[in-house]
């Protein structure tokens, strides 16, 4: 025979008499299989059967004919003839010829997996895959020929082609089948339960709704004896229909409806991680899409949830509690320890998997990958988990389950524990291929050991800073100060001790919003020493805890919150050192603490991780209201991630423009084909039409500051055919209302700017400024490709071409920006804007230095040599030589003046001098704004004072100022520089009566 396999490959046998009698049993079945019994490659297969399993040994000699197959074609084709027949069931098949059926499926394709698993040629995830695939095909057969029964029994109705086709049966069919556990995430054991929940619609098929419920309870009690009950022939699977909504309480099959409440009105934690694995294997299969879209939001909260550790933390403590007589040990063992369940076992990689999901999944969709290594794999890539903690979770996990395969291959015995015995532990050292049981032994420990201390470290440690108080008395609990506490809080430095005791007892009495609940109190005692030592770090720690106290009496609720502070020390450092130094971000935050996450999401340098995840975020959204307020929160956390980075001095004004502004990018892009949809569900389409939205200002150039708002312009197209608006409406909906084209993309665009600009309860995303559109604030809010083209052609200002030098398409199908950045770069090169760049700019600079004077010293925008003269610069000399030197066009404005010095249109100290001055404004706005807002006075807080001298520092390291004086002096040098360089370049601008 002609072998598929390697022979050296396979685990030679441990039980010599055994592997001899399967092979002898073996060949009695005929002749081929005499033949198939004395080749080699067929005698070290039956003996690496028959040598350490019994149940395999006669699955091998029963299906012969399979064996030989598998030996000579492979599993892959092994595995798919095992499940052909269930796909061509006969309608009329009895139900007892239909178990025939099932088992027979069961055992072939049993024993391909096995084969795929021992001979090495399918990997774990293949083995598992296949073993679902082969529960969820058995589970479909029996579903269809139970449906069919109902219907012949005249209780639910069914299509003529669902009749005659097992594949069309479910559809419509008003019963749902979800895969639960192992079968959900496609992981399924050898010999595991299948966990199913049984849902129904009673409005879809039964023929008298009020009796629905008897007809599918019934269908679900009659699948489960299909599946699981015993002959001569065996069984198909041992089916638990216990993880179904308050099982206790609730048939075996539960209507939608109900299911539906349950979950947004009572569902606990240990229910969303069970939950993450759920998908549709049987029947109506698009109604159980539907129904797990319906309770998304119960699974994936919408912000980070630590408050569910410790509830699922909890059930691991349980099992070893309840469990821990049967192999669940709270320590690592070997004899007779479950691998499962146990210390280090594949619980607690789950576990560690399913929880950071829950914390992370609402934020990040692309973590909700429900296989174990699919989500360990995407938590390392997204930096919720350390890469090599993963790697170890992984290796454990693989070694596990294999070892968990080849305990259940014994006997066919749904079990996880290991052997006692030195008789079985040689047993089953020998099934995984180890030379001996030492070998094995000290393998399987350092697996477990490695799983135990990750785990540990990550779920059962508690904060470091909490865990002791380092200062001294700190009590709370009476209604008068105590003394000690006082000492204490004043040796920390704290101002007025007796007033941070009096608003700390308020927090313990519950009298404020965050700490109402006896929860909310308990993690606040065992926080108090670490939140009270950050905070004492801080300038003025009085300011900064009343700061704090403001954020508390905002909370809806303080576990979240609390939770999120517990778990992350360092977080809690970071919220003391802003609320200590920025009062402007302090009450941002009190207006908004769910902006705290941004905190924890931005830190180890991931920051930007809002507007990666927020396209999936808002792709994922039901409807416009839910990517409304996705997009909300999440621009509110990375705005306030960003912040916090610019004024912890981590990230640098470059880098800190281009994120908020690929964040706006990405809100903008996200929203507009949720805002598009539901205004065409209303209006139809216009045929061949698209809106392009185009950033300028800040956002265009990517140097958005704290506060930016947006300015756009918004053109469409269309073919030139259309007049109106078309299309038909959906079913019980009202008609569609035909728009004239203008009109209709006018409204459209309205639709967007609201959206962007609507107030929720997370806030509003942000302000838009139209003034730049074509005729400005009196012109239409979108305007046509060629309305556009013809306005910048015959009559735009020079202000206008030099707005549009920053000009960027942020949203809008791939055709339609082609062509608007065509036209934007037609308007750019037209000769006449050349001619009039300088002289225009300087007038222009000019009538600006009479009307909006600088507001005070630290007005470094509309300042002599300020913000403006630099952009200024940078525009006019951009439309001057753009005709012979295209590269120079740039949408960032130290970009286009490197790029005008290449071209030796600018002296190289000329382009130093503007990008540096450039930087240095963008650096004290951004952190003004951040700080204390518009300030008018010469000298500045001290906080905020050091915050400029630490920007300075990273913006030039060589001539750093060391303190406000010489930060001073700095400016004034820049601002001679700027204005050295505009006068040469442009022109010395008609101050009419300007202060020098």
């Amino acid at each position: 025979m002609k072998a598929c396999f390697a022979i050296d490959r396979l685990p030679r046998p441990y039980d010599v008499a055994a592997a001899a009698m399967t092979r002898e049993s073996f060949a009695e079945r005929g002749a081929a299989e005499r033949d198939f019994a004395a080749a080699p490659a067929g005698r070290a297969l039956l003996e690496a059967l028959g040598g350490h399993s019994p149940y395999l040994a006669d699955l091998a000699v029963r299906e012969s004919a399979a064996l030989m197959l598998l030996a000579e074609r492979g599993p892959d084709e092994a595995m798919a003839r095992a499940l052909d027949p269930l796909t061509r069931i006969d309608p009329e098949t009895p139900r007892a010829a239909v178990a025939t059926v099932l088992r027979q499926a069961k055992r072939q394709g049993a024993l391909a997996a096995a084969f795929g698993d021992i001979t090495g040629l399918w990997p774990l995830d293949r083995v598992t895959g296949a073993l679902s695939d082969l529960a969820e095909a058995a589970i479909d057969a029996a579903c269809a020929h139970l449906l069919r029964d109902a219907a012949a029994r005249g209780e639910i109705r069914l299509s003529g082609a669902a009749r005659t086709d097992p594949r069309l049966v479910g559809r419509n069919s008003g019963l749902v089948v979800l895969g639960m556990g192992k079968l959900g995430g496609r992981e399924l054991n050898y010999s595991s339960d299948v966990d199913l929940m049984v849902l129904y619609d009673p409005s879809v098929a039964a023929y008298h709704a009020d009796r629905a419920g008897a007809v599918y309870v019934r269908i679900a009690r009659d699948l489960v004896r299909l599946l699981e009950e015993r002959t001569t022939e065996g069984y198909v699977f041992r089916t638990d229909l216990r993880l179904r909504p308050d099982p206790a309480a609730t048939p075996l099959a539960v209507s939608v409806p109900a299911g539906i409440v349950y979950y947004e009105s009572m569902g606990q934690n240990w229910e969303r991680a069970a939950m993450i694995k759920a998908r549709p294997v049987a029947a109506d299969r698009a109604a159980g899409e539907a129904f797990l879209r319906e309770i998304r939001p119960f699974v994936w909260r919408r912000h980070l949830d630590f408050a569910a550790v410790a509830d699922i933390h909890s059930i691991k403590r349980q099992i070893h509690a309840h469990k821990g007589a049967k192999g669940a040990h709270d320590t690592v063992q070997v004899e007779g320890h479950d691998v499962k369940l146990g210390r280090g076992g594949i619980r607690e990689i789950e576990f560690t998997a399913q929880v950071l999901q829950l914390i992370w999944g609402g934020r990040d969709p692309g973590l909700r990958d429900p296989t174990t290594l699919g989500a360990l794999s995407a938590l390392a890539r997204a930096g919720k988990i350390d890469r090599r903690v993963a790697a170890d979770l992984a290796d454990a996990y693989v070694f596990l389950r294999n070892l968990e395969h080849r305990l259940q291959m014994v006997a066919d015995h749904q079990t996880h524990r290991m052997p006692e015995d030195a008789e079985g532990m040689a047993r089953i050292a020998s099934f995984l291929g180890y030379p001996d049981v030492a070998a094995f032994r000290t393998a399987f420990t350092q697996h477990l050991r490695r799983v135990e201390r990750h785990y540990g470290r990550m779920f059962e440690a508690e904060p470091t800073l909490a865990s002791e108080d380092r200062h001294g008395s700190l009590v709370f609990t009476g209604v008068e100060d105590d003394p000690a506490t006082i000492a204490t809080l004043r040796g920390m430095g704290y101002a007025n001790p007796s007033g941070v005791a009096a608003m700390v007892r308020g927090w313990h009495h519950g009298h404020t919003r965050a700490t109402r609940s006896e929860r909310a109190r308990e993690l606040l005692t065992a926080l108090m020493p670490a939140l009270l030592g950050a905070f004492a770090k801080q300038r003025a720690p009085d300011a900064a805890l009343a700061r704090l106290d403001g954020v508390f009496g905002r909370l809806a609720a303080g576990v979240q919150v609390l939770s999120l502070l517990a778990r992350n020390p360092a977080l809690l450092e970071r919220l003391a050192g802003i609320l200590g130094a920025a009062p402007q971000l302090a009450d941002h935050l009190s207006r908004h603490p769910a902006a705290l996450e941004g905190l924890l999401v931005g830190a180890g340098g991931s920051i930007g991780t809002a507007a990666t995840v927020l396209p999936a975020q808002l792709k994922d959204a039901r409807h416009i209201e839910e990517a409304m307020e996705a997009a909300r929160r999440l621009v509110l956390e990375g705005k306030f991630e960003i912040d916090a980075a610019t004024l912890e001095g981590t990230l640098g004004v470059d880098a800190a423009g281009e994120a908020r502004s690929a964040l706006a990018d990405a809100a903008i892009a996200g929203l507009m084909p949720h805002v598009a949809r539901e205004f065409a569900e209303r209006f139809g389409r216009v045929k061949g039409g698209a809106l392009a939205v185009v950033a300028l200002g800040k956002l265009g150039g990517r140097e958005m500051l704290p506060g930016s708002d947006l300015d756009l312009i918004l053109i469409y197209d269309h073919a030139a055919a259309a007049e109106a608006s078309e299309g038909r409406a959906k079913r019980g909906q009202p008609p569609l209302r035909s728009l004239p084209v203008s009109q209709y993309f006018t409204r459209l665009a309205h639709h967007l700017i609201g959206g962007i600009t609507a107030p929720g309860a997370e806030g509003k995303l942000y302000e838009v400024d139209m003034r730049l559109r074509p005729s400005g604030s009196k012109g239409p809010v979108a305007v046509s490709l060629s309305g556009f083209q013809r306005y910048h052609a015959e009559e735009a200002w020079t202000w206008e071409r030099m707005a549009l030098t920053r000009a960027r398409v942020v949203a809008a199908p791939p055709a339609l920006q082609r062509k608007v950045e065509a036209a934007i770069r037609a308007a750019l090169l037209r000769p006449d804007a050349a001619a009039k760049a300088i002289p225009d700019a300087v007038a222009m600079r000019g009538r600006m230095l009479r009307d909006l004077p600088p507001d005070g010293p630290w007005d470094v925008k509309l300042g002599r040599g300020g913000l403006v003269e630099v952009e200024f610069i940078a525009q006019a000399l951009q439309l001057v030589h753009a005709r012979e030197h295209p590269g120079v066009l740039a949408t960032t404005t130290h970009v286009a003046l490197a790029r005008l010095a290449e071209a030796g249109l600018l002296e190289a100290d000329e382009a130093a001098a503007l990008i540096g001055a450039e930087r240095l404004w963008r650096s004290i706005s951004g952190l003004l704004r951040l700080t204390v807002g518009h300030w008018r006075e010469e000298q500045l807080p001290e906080s905020v004072a050091a915050a400029l001298l630490h920007a300075c520092r990273r913006l030039d390291p060589d001539d750093a100022p060391v303190d406000l004086p010489a930060l001073q002096a700095q400016m004034a040098r820049r601002a001679k520089q700027v204005r050295a360089v505009f006068e040469r370049r442009l022109g010395r601008p008609d101050n009419n009566g300007e202060r020098e």
